[in-house]
């Protein structure tokens, strides 16, 4: 591939997946079923926006404990004229909502009762529906109720449960048994649904065309709206058809870097990505990465020690900038790179604390979209934790998210309660440029662990000149400045380096989630990659109409 301007070096594991190739479009997700939604979008002459609005939809069935309208999301849209937008679909706190309404624990964000994660006062007023209502209108050009078909298809007539879905409802049994809508989908006498039974979501279909009919109006002030207000008006929820009419979605201008010669873009705040993978990498530039080696116990040892300077600054500073001053322009400074990088003991983990001025008192789902004309799409949706709030509506066969639980339960703190306030994400919807040509586009789920993997990713690629299948698929670590995660095909010896050097070290099953990746070559050619993590599968669109003039005559029809 183009983007790969250094020579390889062997890789040290074997990749599980294998890339699809395309030239005239990609879609890469996390659920077979949802890429072959956007290709049919793709093969039938839409555009990548088209494409991923359609995949979008159909995860909300067929990854239905990932996604969903009634969740929050970022988008990273580049065009063919070479314009990058981020469309902020991200969920905000309920009008009634208060700082204390939550009885802290003491524990992070743990409150009693464990009402800001399950149950109906953990949500937050939805964004995603008016989000991807609101692109496919401006920026596609297929209708609505052409984008929804796949998803209602799947949700009437059922698919087949995977086993990572299965894991998913396994893990989250306990908690919706409680609910009696949503145990009655997932837990149908009282069982978890197994890999390969077939999953039937008839009412949601019922929603889904009615959304496909009236469009987002429905959830603002129409018949979802209603029924979503309803139903937490009588179980005390805070979410009301105010907060519904209400919501708006953002565009907001990408920030921007550069790292080795490439262009760094991605999205800005409340997302905590965009501007801390920038801080890391520049931190990383003064280093010869690919000199000490991917895995190796001294490049596993910076990973580590940028990783908790990045989540020591978050801390204090990233947040909604409409409720926080966010200095983002400092934040992303090579002077301020080098200020921290003196900090770093080569040899030696070392504490951090933030290098600013306190400012004031997740599981998802990717996607990355390409066209042949050059517009490309990576989103990144969830409704938070895995099922949302762990209910369902019933009236819709909707799963609210649970948002709520990525606030500060105290008062006076950056991340605070606040009515209308967006919640903060790392969701990390990245590209990479080089001679003003997209050469990557990437991203991931993982909720805290999203934005330190995507940051991975493009060093695999950049420093470590590996294949698109290879970075999505490496081993990573992770830390917010405790226990260092480490995935299992890392070397033993590199762990042991790890534990000399002073960090806790903490083998993990998977740190993030399934990488869609996106590359790019100068010729036009797409490679699409999916990892391990999760169900993810690259579609390619290839080949083409029939060149013009040609047509059976009579006498060459005949057989």
């Amino acid at each position: 591939m183009s983007g790969n301007w250094r020579a390889r070096s062997p890789s040290p594991f074997a990749c599980e997946k294998q890339s699809g190739r395309g030239t005239r479009g990609m879609v890469v997700t996390n659920h077979p079923l949802a890429s072959a939604a956007g290709a049919e979008m793709l093969a039938g002459g839409g555009n990548a926006v088209d494409a991923a609005i359609a995949s979008l939809f159909a995860l909300s069935v067929v990854e239905p404990m990932m996604t969903g309208p009634l969740g929050g999301g970022i988008a990273h849209l580049r065009f063919a004229d070479g314009r990058h937008l981020v469309v902020d679909g991200m969920a905000t706190v309920p009008g009634s909502a208060r700082p204390d309404m939550y009885r802290a624990t003491g524990v992070a964000n743990e409150v009693e009762g464990r009402e800001n994660t399950v149950g109906v006062r953990a949500v937050c007023t939805p964004g995603n529906l008016f989000a991807w209502c609101d692109m496919l209108r401006r920026f596609g050009t297929v209708s609505l109720e052409d984008a929804v078909q796949p998803a209602i298809r799947h949700a009437a007539r059922g698919f087949i449960v995977t086993p990572y879905l299965a894991d998913c409802i396994g893990d989250a049994a306990a908690d919706m048994r409680a609910d009696p809508a949503i145990a009655a989908r997932f837990l149908p006498g009282d069982r978890p649904l197994r890999a390969g039974e077939r999953l039937v979501q008839a009412q949601t279909a019922e929603t889904l065309a009615l959304i496909a009919r009236e469009g987002p109006d429905t959830l603002r002030s129409g018949a979802i709206a209603s029924a979503v207000a309803s139903y937490f008006a009588a179980r005390g929820g805070v979410v009301s058809r105010a907060d519904l009419a209400g919501f708006r979605v953002i565009d907001r201008a990408p920030v921007r870097g550069s790292y080795r010669g490439y262009e760094i873009v991605g999205p800005p705040p409340p997302s905590s990505a965009g501007v801390h993978i920038l801080q890391m990498l520049n931190i990383l530039e003064a280093y010869d990465i690919r000199a000490l080696g991917f895995g190796s116990v001294e490049t596993m040892h910076l990973l580590a020690e940028v990783l908790k300077i990045a989540f020591a600054d978050r801390a204090v500073a990233t947040a909604d900038p409409d409720f926080v001053d966010v200095p983002v322009a400092w934040l992303i400074d090579k002077a301020y790179a080098a200020e921290r990088r003196r900090e770093i003991d080569e040899s030696c983990a070392r504490a951090w604390t933030t290098g600013l001025l306190e400012t004031a008192p997740s599981h998802t789902t990717h996607l990355t979209v390409a066209d042949a004309e050059g517009n490309t799409v990576a989103a990144t949706q969830t409704i938070n934790s895995t099922f949302g709030a762990r209910v369902l509506i019933p009236e819709i066969g909707l799963i609210p998210n649970n948002y709520m639980s990525n606030f500060d339960p105290h008062p006076g703190r950056t991340q605070s309660i606040e009515p209308g306030k967006r919640v903060s994400t790392s969701m990390a919807p990245m590209m990479a440029l080089r001679d003003g040509r997209v050469v990557y586009a990437l991203g991931l789920p993982g909720g805290l662990r999203i934005f330190g993997s995507a940051m991975q990713g493009l060093i695999n690629l950049i420093d470590h000149g590996m294949s698109l299948q290879e970075a999505v698929e490496a081993p990573r670590l992770w830390t917010n400045g405790g226990p260092v995660e480490t995935e299992p095909k890392f070397a033993e010896a590199s762990i042991e380096g790890l534990s000399a050097r002073g960090h806790e070290v903490q083998k993990v099953p998977h740190v993030g989630g399934g990488m869609c990746a996106i590359g790019f070559d100068e010729d036009g050619g797409m490679t699409g990659a999916a990892c391990w993590r999760a169900d993810g599968t690259p579609i390619g669109l290839s080949g083409g109409l029939a060149r013009p003039g040609v047509r059976f005559w009579p006498d060459q029809a005949r057989t």
